[in-house]
């Protein structure tokens, strides 16, 4: 398919360009590429500098440079050792040269006669000067070639330039993504064929860009064409940073104006049920004890921030409007108390509530607790997981058939045959688990909008939290309980792992038991993956070699539910020592006789990951130890390991996260279930504010954005999977 020929539009499927056949749709799929669009905001990484264009004379050793040769002679060279490689001569009118590759099918497009770039720097080889593996891209293909296939010079993608290097998967390169991303510029007639500056006109602009222009130029900022031109095939470093500002924008400035709009569409709902708060107007009666009452007979007192978050939430369910708060808080800060108050005052006025949480040991967690704190005030809790589907009537009647005040449970909460007579209040536990056809579909359950409280234990610092969840009313509990005692930290090198086991022992001794944590569930056949402790493994190894006179058990995300709930339980009640587990501890697991937790190749945890694990322990009043084994961390790690030995403070922690990575990186994106960003940064507070300023005068000027018609389509196309205003 000549390109000349073809039509293009960035919503057509990937496969609409030359090249990229079937059976390349499940490889890009892999990096979430299905269309056009998508491969274009493909972005790279980092560029291999090769625009320094040397003569062969002119090579310096160690030096990274192009040269441009004529292939003189292609050699295939077997070694001694039985291995086969490629050894080409190349000339320029200044010198000869060798080059040596170790990939076979070099010699299926390298031929003699070619003139070729070669990128790389000069080394030595059999004694002489040499360019080793060098990245290589046909100018001009030989004769004969050029006579077959219509062959002529092309424009270099691959060297004597600033060469793009992209995220990639197996079947999918670096060079195979640069040849199609600049094949779908040239038909969008972003990239002209010859000449790398690219082409622009007010009718591409128009085209392609949903920008408004006002704010264009108010923040000075390049067309949408120029950006992804530059991103991709930069002609030196300030186009690199023109296009990273103009799309680093769009990207947060796109996450605000959705915000924005879902906070609008869902104050525009009408109220399902308003709640009486004042004590005079709740329904007296069997209800039990009012709000005050069961917050005074707790046994312990709320520290402040949880008063604070009390105070929000009530007042949200007195308005005439439905609530959408976001209850942000550390492990271990007390959101489950807060949560409780909230069912009560849903339950006094008469209504239903629900509590989803993504797993079945959190779920029994939380009925446990809930049951145990609004039981005695005349609340009806009830339990809904996948395992737990109420066969006999007697559970029939308590949990499922007839749903009671307060129910808890996980995605089972979804099924068909849960039925709410008169919902009022739902509460998502870890909101970012569920997706948002989850969080919907539960929505649905109530003929009428219901109030709706999400809570996370992932601190971020407020000002990104109003960002990344701008369409939400955001309470914050930035404070512990005063009896909890910091855990203890520290990081263990590898010289020191015997002695920590040792110490582990005699902890175990005393009564204590210990979380073993390891990345994967089975050992990886992947290279970089070999230092890896995968958890079967490290059981084995652990229960043989380490603690053969300790009782150790294995969890992981494969085993049953019923299963896994024993071992929780059999640990919980002494019968084991030591627990040995991958992540699926992360969340949920509250066993205050476990004081010591040991993670495995911490190093390859995030910060938030790491925070999370930690507070598996801790939760008594006993001293609680984290051991952060590592191997050979590189620098940056090593600076977050330090951290999580300085502060037990998770918004610190964020805050330090944020600065290690930088300008441009993911902050935590999977696991604290913010919008993922290729280039902005959540670390680039004044950008957030300026593109939350911009956001907001778009929409007060035009709600329906009728006048920005492609901001417009742009937001409906990127929104296909939003379901609910929440």
């Amino acid at each position: 398919m000549e390109i000349e020929n073809c039509k293009l539009k960035i919503s057509d499927p990937v496969t609409s360009i030359p090249l990229v056949g079937p059976s390349y749709t499940s490889k890009l799929k892999r990096l979430d590429i299905a269309t056009v669009e998508d491969l274009l905001h493909h972005y790279p990484f980092r560029y291999d500098d090769f625009s320094q264009i040397r003569k062969i004379n002119e090579l310096i050793a160690g030096e990274m440079a192009t040269v441009t040769a004529t292939v003189l002679e292609v050699k295939n060279v077997h070694t001694r050792g039985g291995k086969r490689l490629i050894q080409t001569t190349v000339a320029d009118e200044t010198s000869e040269l060798q080059v040596v590759w170790f990939n076979p099918y070099v010699i299926k497009n390298v031929k003699e006669e070619n003139l070729i770039n070669l990128s790389g720097s000069l080394a030595g080889w059999n004694n002489k000067p040499a360019l080793i593996s060098p990245a290589y891209e046909i100018v001009t293909a030989a004769p004969r070639q050029a006579k077959q296939s219509g062959n002529r010079s092309r424009q270099p993608l691959h060297t004597g330039r600033l060469v793009p290097i992209y995220p990639e998967t197996r079947g999918v390169s670096s060079k195979w993504l640069r040849s199609r991303i600049a094949a779908a510029l040239k038909i969008l007639k972003i990239l002209a064929p010859n000449n790398s500056s690219g082409v622009y006109t007010p009718e591409l602009s128009d085209k392609f860009d949903f920008l408004p222009p006002s704010i264009k130029g108010s923040q000075n900022l390049i067309d949408l064409n120029k950006a992804l031109r530059m991103i991709h095939f930069p002609n030196d470093r300030d186009e690199i940073n023109k296009a990273r500002r103009r799309l680093g924008f769009d990207e947060l400035f796109l996450m605000q104006i959705k915000a924005l709009k879902r906070r609008a569409e869902w104050q525009e709902k009408p109220l399902a049920h308003k709640f009486r708060m004042k004590n005079e107007d709740l329904p007296a009666g069997k209800a039990g004890l009012r709000i005050k009452e069961f917050i005074n007979s707790l046994p312990f007192e709320l520290t402040n921030a949880q008063k604070r978050a009390v105070d929000e939430i009530l007042k949200d369910l007195a308005k005439n409007v439905p609530m959408n708060r976001l209850l942000e808080g550390d492990v271990g800060s007390g959101k489950t108390v807060v949560a409780a108050v909230a069912l009560y005052a849903t339950h006094l006025n008469g209504f239903q509530s629900a509590l989803m949480v993504p797993t079945e040991v959190l779920a029994e967690q939380h009925y446990k607790e809930i049951t145990k704190m609004l039981g005695p005030f005349g609340v009806k809790v009830g339990l809904r997981t996948g395992s737990k589907k109420g066969n006999s009537k007697k559970k029939e009647t308590n949990a499922y058939s007839l749903v009671p005040s307060a129910l808890v449970g996980t995605h089972a909460l979804l099924f068909n045959s849960v039925k709410f007579k008169n919902l009022g209040l739902i509460v998502i536990d870890e909101q970012h688990r569920f997706g948002v056809k989850q969080r919907a579909k539960l929505l649905e359950k109530s003929v009428k909008t219901p109030h709706l409280l999400t809570m996370t234990a992932t601190p971020i610092p407020r000002s990104l939290a109003l960002t990344a969840y701008g369409d939400l009313d955001l309470s914050v509990l930035d404070e512990m309980p005063p009896d909890r005692k910091e855990v203890a930290t520290w990081v263990v090198p590898n010289r020191k792992r015997k002695a920590a086991y040792n110490w582990v022992r005699e902890q175990i001794k005393e009564g204590n038991r210990a979380f073993v944590i390891c990345p994967l569930i089975e050992e990886s056949e992947a290279e970089t993956m070999q230092a890896v402790k995968a958890a079967t493994v490290e059981f084995e190894r652990l229960s043989k070699e380490v603690f053969p006179d300790l009782k150790l058990a294995l969890l992981h995300g494969r085993i049953k539910s019923k299963e896994k709930n024993k071992i929780l339980k059999d640990f919980k009640n002494g019968k084991y020592d030591i627990l040995v587990s991958t992540q699926v501890v992360e969340v949920g697991i509250d066993i205050p006789t476990a004081t010591i937790i040991i993670i495995e190749g911490a190093e390859r945890f995030g910060l938030a990951s790491l925070h999370q694990l930690r507070g598996r322990v801790g939760r008594s009043t006993r001293q609680s130890y984290c051991l952060l084994f590592t191997s050979s961390p590189g620098r940056r790690s090593y600076k977050r390991l330090k951290a999580m030995e300085e502060t037990n403070d998770g918004f610190k922690l964020a805050k330090i996260d944020l600065k290690i990575r930088g300008p441009g990186e993911i902050y935590g994106v999977k696991q604290h279930g913010i919008e993922e960003f290729k280039i902005a940064s959540l670390s680039d507070i004044r950008l957030i504010e300026t593109t939350r300023n911009e956001a907001t005068k778009i929409l007060e000027k035009d709600p329906s954005l009728e006048t920005y018609p492609n901001l417009k389509e742009k937001l409906e196309r990127i929104s296909e999977e939003l379901v609910e205003p929440n």
